[in-house]
């Protein structure tokens, strides 16, 4: 069976690096290895909470997109993201991108509008993914980026998973010198 391109984002504003980690933590377990996004900080957007960290990873997968959407919310739930009383959002785990789909497949609308609207979301994606075209926009996550218009405040920050730094140093550098 043919592989899937997927892009998925992950957030969190609570335990944030914890949730993060456990996060990639069962995305490896399913997948092995994937390529991620630097991480960043950023403002919270339409809801009164602390700020959030927030990425974008690239998986591989033959999964259909139900099973993988089945899949994400466990994982959620197993970092309490349902958990009563609601304290934060611990970990969102949402697919941005599922090969070139466009469409309701499953109660999962793809692309995901967060790409073009949110900077959490396309920052990352035009870092990870720069040459990847948006299968709506037509134009790559790169392009898409230096073009948005985009009023939200975010920053790249310091992190690192399984011994390896997500965030490199020049756009750590970058972002302190701003």
């Amino acid at each position: 069976m043919p592989l899937t391109d997927v892009y998925l984002g992950l957030g969190s504003n609570i335990e944030r690096e914890a949730h993060l980690r456990a996060g990639l933590d069962a995305l490896a377990e399913l997948f092995g290895e994937f390529a991620c996004s630097p991480v960043f900080e950023s403002e919270p957007v339409a809801i009164r909470s602390d700020c959030f960290l927030n990425m974008v990873v690239h998986i591989k997968t033959a999964m259909p997109l139900h099973e993988l959407d089945q899949y994400l919310k466990q994982i959620e739930v197993d970092n309490g993201r349902y958990a009563v009383p609601r304290q934060g959002l611990s970990l969102d785990i949402d697919v941005l991108l599922y090969g070139q789909q466009v469409g309701v497949f499953d109660r999962v609308i793809l692309p995901r509008a967060e790409i073009l609207t949110n900077a959490f979301v396309l920052w990352p994606l035009a870092i990870l993914a720069p040459q990847v075209v948006h299968p709506v926009q037509q134009r790559s996550f790169l392009q898409l980026w230096q073009q948005a218009q985009i009023e939200q405040k975010l920053w790249p920050v310091a992190f690192s998973w399984r011994g390896q730094a997500l965030t490199p140093d020049h756009l750590l550098l970058k972002a302190r010198a701003v």
